[in-house]
């Protein structure tokens, strides 16, 4: 089994290389299919250690010693139990839609072979990430996601936008890995190791440890450390207010915001929080920051989903707000409702996405909703699929989305910890947001008069002919996704309330909020009928008969109340002038310091000090001795006599 374990992320790594070097030797259908064999086989194998994890087989071996200084091993290894082989499987299988969604998408690009080696490569760290037994490797993973992303999001690096784009996501994760990376330096100061399983073991023995952040401010061990740990997170899960990166990625190609968003960078933060559980309820401070974080991002992102315009940034927001669910749901220590949010949410997002980009190939990659309309006749397999993504990610009883969100509500709602109050209000009202923005995206696009016709292109659009369905690389992977997007939250009893995680995910007994609701839980048929006397099913039906009645039956509305709205609309467009701020402050800033440096450092003291200004001593030196230099004999004796007065007065006064 352990030769599987290694199977797992290096037969993308292996489909990788082979493309990334030898794509001119074997063209682009070869590209293609040595990295999705590699696909194909990592996703079976997930799937047989899945299955064997289920009959309770777990494991935690050591590959490979890196390095030992000390008692200090630095290892290579796999933590093989139920939290890690469901995330390999979901990671790799929402990797598989990819690769094969690629092919039809990417095929006109001449960085064919490239793209297919980096959606590999990128497979490769996540399942790394996702299959560490210690720190050291969780962090080579971590970066290597990093680094990928930033190829992926500039992967059209002749476009100034994607290149402005590359650079915030690189920029916005290094501040969370740095209290990332000082956090796992901590753990090793105080442990004396990075292996988990030794770091959990000794947790609650140093719970009582403190620790001087600043000279006279003292903290909990566990707290400093958690909240490091949680910056990582909120860099690479988008969480306010480093979520500024994640819609300027949308510069990137369809496919990899799909994989990013969906089941692989973004969870990553919400899956590292997930296993670091047996630190994170030693703090209920800790707990509590991740809890309003959380809050914040998912009703505030939510709300400037409403008025983008493009369609991939209105998906993009979305996965902003939903990560802020699963934010929340940590910190009210529903770690599994999480992790089952997270699950869900990779098959009806990569779904979104994958819809969105069939539209975009469709209307010649455009990608303005203004510009669409009336495509539901003209595509109906998208539109279906679609739909189903639309309706799972609203919550709609029956779809997936339904049972894992309403969960993360009811967890919330039941949950004591400070900050649970705000939490549950700002969830609440998501989900009315997210069922107008959602279907406003879903009636713009494929319902409504067709509005892609270019002046003067008559009825078959800008480019001479209607838009039509996209090839069956492109739609195959959109029904395979849609299946899991209506059965995946049938799950819902064995993962939360049925021990599914067992000890790899771990829960003080106060904080217990899912084995509160597990008492009440009867079947999801019982679930779904409880549903409709809830609040969240009646936002949610709210939310979508706001849309429809915006921009079906008034459709000029929307501009109406946008004018009337005024400063309320400029702030939400204008996405709360983070990104201005962030401009003035780190980008204009940087450029105001080095230009400081260079004009009150470089000019002013290095030139005009040292090196001019030697130079001018030298020349104001020489004008003075040029004076006693004159040439004349009688000026050179009258120095010497008052030289040799000087000297006698010296002599005669000592």
């Amino acid at each position: 089994m352990q030769l599987l374990y290694l199977v797992i992320p290096l037969a993308p790594l292996a489909g990788a290389i082979i493309a990334g070097l030898f794509g001119w030797a074997i063209g682009r259908r070869g590209a293609h299919r040595v990295t999705i064999v590699g696909m194909v086989i990592s996703t079976l194998a997930s799937a047989v250690v899945f299955l064997d994890v289920l009959d309770g087989a777990t494991d935690n071996v050591s590959v490979y010693t890196w390095l030992a200084s000390g008692n200090t091993r630095f290892e290579v290894g796999f933590l093989i139990d139920r939290l890690s082989a469901l995330m390999m499987l979901v990671v790799s299988f929402v990797s598989l839609m990819v690769h094969v969604y690629t092919i039809g998408y990417m095929a006109d690009d001449p960085g064919y072979q490239r793209f297919f080696s980096y959606i590999s490569l990128f497979t490769f760290f996540m399942l790394v990430l996702v299959a560490s037994n210690n720190f050291l490797q969780l962090f080579f993973g971590w970066e290597g996601v990093g680094l990928m992303s930033y190829l992926l999001i500039g992967f059209w690096y002749t476009r100034p936008t994607a290149i402005y784009a590359q650079l915030k996501a690189f920029l916005a994760n290094r501040v969370g890995d740095f209290g990332f990376l000082v956090g796992i330096a901590v753990i090793l100061m105080y442990f004396g190791t990075l292996d988990y399983v030794a770091v959990f073991a000794n947790a609650r023995s140093l719970a009582g440890n403190t620790i001087e952040v600043l000279p006279g401010a003292t903290w909990s061990l566990m707290t400093v450390i958690c909240i490091l740990l949680f910056m990582g997170a909120m860099g690479k899960s988008a969480q306010f207010p480093l979520h500024v990166w994640l819609p300027d990625s949308m510069e990137g190609p369809t496919p990899i915001s799909a994989l990013i968003h969906a089941a692989t960078m973004v969870t990553a933060g919400i899956f590292m929080v997930a296993r670091m559980s047996p630190l994170y309820e030693l703090s209920e401070t800790a707990l509590s920051v991740v809890m309003v974080i959380g809050a914040i991002t998912g009703l505030f992102m939510a709300l400037v989903a409403i008025v983008q315009n493009d369609i991939k940034r209105v998906v993009a927001y979305s996965t902003l707000s939903q990560l802020g669910y699963m934010t929340v749901a940590l910190g009210a220590s529903a770690y599994a409702a999480g992790i089952f949010h997270l699950v869900t949410h990779a098959f009806f997002k990569a779904l979104l996405f994958l819809g969105a980009g069939s539209v975009i190939i469709a209307l010649h990659h455009e990608q303005d909703m203004r510009r669409m309309g009336g495509l539901r006749k003209h595509m109906p397999i998208t539109y279906w699929t679609t739909l189903i993504g639309a309706v799972a990610s609203v919550g709609i009883p029956g779809f997936a989305g339904f049972f894992s969100k309403d969960a993360i509500i009811e967890a919330v709602h039941l949950s004591r910890l400070p900050g649970a109050g705000i939490a549950y209000f700002a969830l609440a009202s998501t989900v009315f947001v997210t069922a107008l923005y959602t279907f406003r995206l879903l009636f713009m696009t494929f319902h409504g008069a067709e509005r892609f016709h270019g002046p003067g292109k008559g009825a078959h659009g800008e480019h001479g002919h209607a838009p039509h369905e996209s090839p069956a690389v492109v739609t195959v992977p959109l029904v395979l996704l849609a299946i899991p997007s209506i059965l995946a939250g049938y799950g819902i009893g064995p993962v939360l309330f049925g021990g599914y995680f067992g000890d790899s995910i771990v829960v003080a007994p106060g904080h217990d909020v899912l084995a509160q609701m597990g008492r009440d839980f009867h079947g999801v048929i019982a679930m779904m009928e409880h549903a409709v006397a809830t609040l969240p099913f009646w936002f949610a039906l709210a939310g979508i008969a706001t849309a429809w009645y915006l921009y079906l039956r008034r459709p000029d509305l929307p501009d109406a109340i946008k004018e009337r709205a005024g400063l309320l609309y400029t702030v939400l467009e204008r996405k709360y002038g983070f990104d201005e701020a962030y401009q003035w402050l780190f980008g204009d800033g940087a450029v105001r310091f080095g230009t400081g440096l260079w004009k009150g450092g470089d000019v002013a003291v290095i030139d005009g000090v040292f090196v001019d200004g030697s130079a001018r001593a030298v020349a104001w030196f020489a004008a003075v001795i040029r004076f006693l230099q004159s040439g004349f004999i009688y000026h050179y004796a009258f120095a010497m006599i008052i030289g040799i007065l000087v000297l006698l007065t010296m002599i005669f006064v000592t």
